[in-house]
């Protein structure tokens, strides 16, 4: 995860220092023009729906990068549909004790009150079709402005890693076959010219209905709030 938000860092500030640039004056006006290919995000992430005793400790994080194909629908092509793929990785930390018992079945509880424990996270990594409906009040000639991008986003798991170390033990799984490897959800980023705030809200929980405490199945699922960056 470290490495990742190492790259990502470099890639987010890279593009940053690149929309900033002024682009040259050609004097030539592209009436068919497109905006907003490439996006990159980062978000906190909650943790929502959860079982009773459950606790987020630390920081979750998400990062997103990608590339998506503007369609302007209007004359003034300051509407427009966009569909696109990008990659993403996350991060949840909570008290969930994710094991498996002598028959190799995983077990989930909550960790105990009192029992400490240094790292306890779930770890995602997925491939994601996002698709929008977007407003904005750019023109040909205008390269700052206002937006309002609403849609929903579909992500295929890739990679799941879940990790504790603690007075419980030490245990790494990325083999849970729990994950629900389709996640999908609302999204909606508003906001002028660089910076854009950024709202995901998953409509499907993170593991499948085969997880459970008590008996109960785990039905949480997850709500990202963040900071979305567009260019061209």
């Amino acid at each position: 995860m470290k490495y990742c938000f190492s790259v990502f860092f470099v890639v987010f500030i890279s593009l940053t220092i690149f929309a900033q640039e002024k682009l040259p004056k050609s004097g030539v006006v592209d009436s068919l023009y497109k905006e907003d290919h490439f996006y990159a995000t980062m978000t906190y992430n909650l943790l929502t729906n959860t079982p009773v005793g459950l606790r987020q400790r630390g920081f979750s994080l998400g990062f997103n990068l990608g590339y998506l194909k503007d369609m302007p629908v209007n004359k003034a092509r300051n509407k427009a549909i966009a569909i696109g793929l990008g990659y993403s990785t996350n991060s949840y930390n909570h008290n969930i004790l994710i094991s498996k018992d002598a028959n190799g079945v995983f077990l989930y509880n909550i960790i105990p009150e009192g029992s400490s424990f240094s790292k306890n996270k779930i770890s995602t990594h997925l491939i994601e079709v996002p698709f929008e409906f977007r407003w904005r009040t750019s023109t040909p000639t205008d390269f700052e402005f206002w937006r309002i991008y609403a849609g929903f986003k579909v992500g295929y798991l890739l990679t799941h890693t879940t990790k504790y170390i603690g007075d419980l033990g030490s245990f790494k799984y990325s083999n849970n076959p729990h994950f629900d490897n389709f996640q999908y959800g609302l999204m909606v980023s508003a906001g002028y010219n660089t910076w854009n705030i950024h709202v995901y809200y998953a409509l499907n929980p993170i593991f499948s209905e085969q997880a459970k405490i008590d008996g109960a199945r785990i039905e949480m699922s997850t709500l990202k709030i963040g900071l979305m960056f567009y260019i061209l």
